[in-house]
């Protein structure tokens, strides 16, 4: 398929879509986060993934997951976290494996077909077997979606790009809750890393290949 006259074979990621981090009655809304941001989003997820679905493009879900011993907490690894996240992971445990706080939201939930990778860690590429099944598809290109746009989004992208990946990233499919770093990280990527577009340029390259 080709996106702005570049032939590629792409899979979609969708980042994170986690019940934990978006869903009223999350672990982040049950701290006192903002969790409008990603919700605003899922929509615009629904409609990309559809779009991908019809063309047959592969579809990868990341889940980040910890372990209820908490034996794989940043807490145990790093002795320099920022505050906020230091206070973050003792405050609540977040997405614990097996719960409904872990699991992908049910407006997006993924079909048989669908791959999910869990993540311990903010990039998807990080000690999970993604590049694999990505390589065993002969994925040249990576569709980016999901959140945080600044942090898992971010980390995930910069890593694919330096593994040999294509990159684009689908604007309002993606969510920060801090609109300087969402941007930010769109300035890097349209100047770094590969293409922004938003679901709408997206769409309109879909039809005029479908057609």
């Amino acid at each position: 398929m080709k996106i702005r006259n570049h032939d590629i074979n792409p899979a979609l990621l969708v980042i994170d879509m986690q019940n934990g981090f978006v869903s009223k009655g999350g672990s982040y809304d049950l701290m006192g986060l903002n969790v409008s941001r990603y919700r605003e989003v899922v929509p615009h997820l629904k409609r990309l993934i559809a779009a991908c679905r019809t063309l047959k493009i592969p579809i990868f879900y990341s889940q980040a997951v910890r372990e209820e011993s908490g034996i794989d907490l940043l807490t145990r690894s790093h002795r320099i976290l920022p505050k906020s996240r230091e206070e973050r992971i003792k405050k609540r445990p977040i997405c614990i494996r097996g719960s409904w706080d872990a699991e992908i939201v049910v407006e997006l939930k993924p079909a048989l077909e669908d791959h999910i990778v869990i993540k311990r860690r903010d990039s998807v590429f990080q000690d999970t077997e993604v590049e694999v099944w990505l390589r065993s598809l002969g994925i040249d290109s990576i569709i980016f979606s999901g959140i945080d746009t600044s942090i898992c989004v971010e980390s995930s992208l910069r890593d694919a790009f330096n593994h040999g990946y294509d990159i684009v990233l689908i604007s309002d499919a993606t969510a920060s809750n801090n609109l300087d770093h969402y941007n930010s990280t769109l300035d890097n990527i349209r100047n770094y890393y590969g293409l922004v577009m938003n679901l709408e340029e997206f769409i309109r390259n879909v039809q005029v290949m479908t057609h």
